[in-house]
């Protein structure tokens, strides 16, 4: 397994934590001196660059977090000149809100570095041909990719979001082997090839590098199946650099991070307590080598959970697991705390069940409840109304043992849920 830049992603112990505590008192500098907001968020809890004599001292550091963007939109957040700058992406994310971020073009050459780390760890090779799916624009995905892959010597089809045929045409006549996008979208792009007719397993595509939302790996194995092809997650964030803090090696046991350039925690969402290695909670990253907009102690919202052991393919940089979900994702329901993660991982263990669910929240007479729509395959939609009806009673009965809590349970025919092109939004909570 080839490693991109074997130094950096085999530092581990004395040798990276003195690497990463330099380039923290740097970054905490180069807010202070341009007196970006996070230095106001220091002085308030009276702490200065100098103050931090060691990695023990992140601790003491205050929280930052999307809000920051948003109070300082649209360059409040910058800690260069502003003739510095020379590309702005923007995200809504999941919760709708947009955010604008800043690079220099010392960000953008290390955004590449970082973009071909993941794709080499996955498998990406300078022969490969590389078809992106993400939408381009002020998405982060689709440049991100795009300048990585090419970093490799992998040549890049621009293919951007949408456009079946195209997609499907263009992994024809290229000879596509690499599929970049949304998960979402590469179920959508088999789910339409295979009505037409297109055939994944003898097609030349053989890896795909999937992000930009969460997902579980039974959504994994129907894409390996059905596309023949290995199926790897990456993880990042506009607000901290975008795709590039973590991803996949072939052995997918999780997701390396890049150390030598973000500080990963992992907090309790509600206290903000560190957690140790192996508890689930909230991802919480600090840029190291941004120009830009530099963020500590950003807390992403995304839930995970963090393992420093070194892994068998060579590298010894920390991984996180997939995203479980966002904590602001997460659903009260009679007083029970529940997931969209949850909820797919259940639904995608019972046979005859299609990858495309969505969730609704409402309140009846001041009492919450549950619905899940999710559509079944074929052959189970055809069968008998009463045989329909029964299966529908299995799946809320597998729902109630995995959730505490009742949902009911919708079945809806192939093809009828609506496809999403971008980041998918599962879920419609009616209560508000």
């Amino acid at each position: 397994m080839r490693i991109w830049d074997e130094k950096m992603e085999t530092l581990s112990g004395p040798g990276l934590e003195g690497l990463q505590l330099g380039r923290l008192r740097a970054t905490l500098e180069r807010i202070r001196d341009a007196e970006a907001p996070y230095r106001s968020r220091m002085e308030e809890a009276g702490l200065a660059p100098s103050d931090v004599k060691g990695m023990e001292d992140l601790e003491r550091l205050p929280f930052s977090a999307k809000q920051d963007f948003k109070e300082n939109y649209p360059l409040g957040m910058l800690a260069v000149p502003p003739d510095e700058v020379v590309r702005f992406h923007a995200s809504s994310g999941t919760t709708g809100s947009r955010t604008l971020v800043a690079y220099t073009a010392g960000d953008l050459d290390t955004w590449a570095e970082l973009v071909a780390r993941f794709a080499t760890a996955a498998g990406a090779v300078p022969s490969d041909v590389a078809q992106i799916s993400f939408t381009y624009g002020l998405f982060t995905g689709g440049f991100g990719l795009h300048y990585g892959l090419e970093r490799i010597g992998a040549a890049v089809v621009p293919a951007s979001g949408g456009n079946t045929d195209l997609q499907l045409s263009l992994i024809s006549e290229l000879k596509s082997t690499v599929l970049v996008g949304t998960p979402t979208y590469a179920l959508h792009l088999l789910e339409e090839g295979t009505y037409r007719g297109f055939d994944f397993k003898g097609s030349t595509l053989r890896l795909g590098l999937f992000g930009a939302e969460p997902w579980s790996d039974g959504i994994r194995s129907r894409l390996e199946e059905g596309m023949g092809i290995s199926a790897t997650d990456n993880y990042g964030l506009s607000e901290v650099v975008g795709p590039g803090v973590s991803g996949e090696c072939e052995l997918k046991e999780g997701m390396h991070i890049s150390e030598d350039h973000f500080i990963a925690e992992v907090v309790d969402p509600s206290t903000g307590d560190t957690l140790p290695d192996g508890e689930q909670g909230e991802l919480v990253l600090t840029t190291l080598t941004r120009e830009a907009v530099p963020v500590v102690r950003f807390r992403t919202g995304d839930l995970t959970v963090l393992d420093h052991r070194a892994c068998e393919c060579g590298r010894k940089n920390a991984r996180m697991s997939k995203v479980l979900g966002r904590a602001d994702d997460m659903l009260i329901i009679r007083g029970i705390n529940v997931y969209p993660s949850q909820v797919e991982k259940t639904l995608l263990e019972i046979e005859g069940i299609e990858p495309h669910y969505f969730i609704v929240v409402d309140r009846n007479r001041e009492l919450d409840t549950l619905e899940v729509w999710v559509e079944v395959s074929s052959e189970v939609y055809s069968d008998d109304t009463r045989d329909i009806e029964r299966f529908a009673r299995q799946v809320e009965a597998r729902l109630k043992a995995a959730l505490n809590v009742r949902a009911l349970v919708s079945l809806k025919e192939p093809g009828t849920l609506e496809r999403a092109v971008g980041k998918s939004r599962r879920i419609l909570d009616r209560r508000e």
